[in-house]
Order: C-alpha cells, then sequence, then structure tokens
C-alpha cells in the first residue's frame, strides 16, 4: 500500500449535512481497497475562482494508504460524484515528510537550548 495525501472539495451547500458527503468519500476510498489514516476538516473557505458557479467550498484533507490500482478508481468516480467540487490526489514524499520532521526536531531542540541558557 502506498501513501497519499487526499484533499476533497466539497460542495458548500451541504455544510448542514456534512457527515452524508463525507461518509460517501470514506466509502468511496474504502470500497477501492484503501484506509483513511487521518483526516482533517479545514472547513468553508472563498475559492480563487468560481467552480460549477460556486464561490465557497468545504476543503477535506486526509491521508490515505491505497493498493496500486485504487487512484484511478477513485478519480474516475469522484469525477462523477455530484457532492465533490475538486479533488487532488497526490502520493506522499517520504524523503520530504522526513526532512521536514528533522528540521523540526532541530528547531524545537534549539528552542530548548535557548530557553535553558536564559535562565
Amino acid at each position: 500500500m502506498k501513501e497519499y495525501e487526499l484533499t476533497v472539495l466539497i460542495h458548500p451547500d451541504l455544510e448542514a449535512d456534512l457527515e452524508t458527503p463525507l461518509t460517501k468519500v470514506r466509502g468511496i476510498i474504502t470500497n477501492a481497497g484503501g484506509t483513511i489514516v487521518r483526516e482533517d476538516n479545514w472547513g468553508k473557505k472563498k475559492l480563487a475562482y468560481p467552480i460549477r458557479r460556486e464561490e465557497f467550498g468545504i476543503y477535506i484533507y486526509m491521508d490515505v494508504s491505497l493498493p496500486a490500482d485504487a487512484p484511478l478508481k477513485i478519480s474516475n468516480i469522484f469525477n462523477i460524484t455530484d457532492e465533490v467540487l475538486r479533488y487532488l490526489l497526490v502520493t506522499v514524499n517520504e524523503k520530504a515528510r522526513k526532512a521536514l520532521a528533522a528540521e523540526q526536531a532541530r528547531t524545537d531542540e534549539n528552542a530548548a537550548t535557548a530557553d535553558t541558557t536564559k535562565e
């Protein structure tokens, strides 16, 4: 299974009952053989340009693990799903993720060192 980042832009009219389209998106992923590692609701935001005459959209971010054939299946289904305005499915760059974690650890370590020298 390969790691992916999935960002889904949900139709803004579905904000009142967001769980229904989210259940549908989760079902599409699990039916394709994938698992959702993490899910984050970024909320309703104004779009840079109208999509299907909509000025706003609800952003949902997910870290998912998918088998090799699943991205094509998910892509085909999302293209015909009315609840989804747009989606972005990209592979995770493990080198970049490790470098970012190492940089964050160095920053935290430097901050801790700076705090102890002040005392």
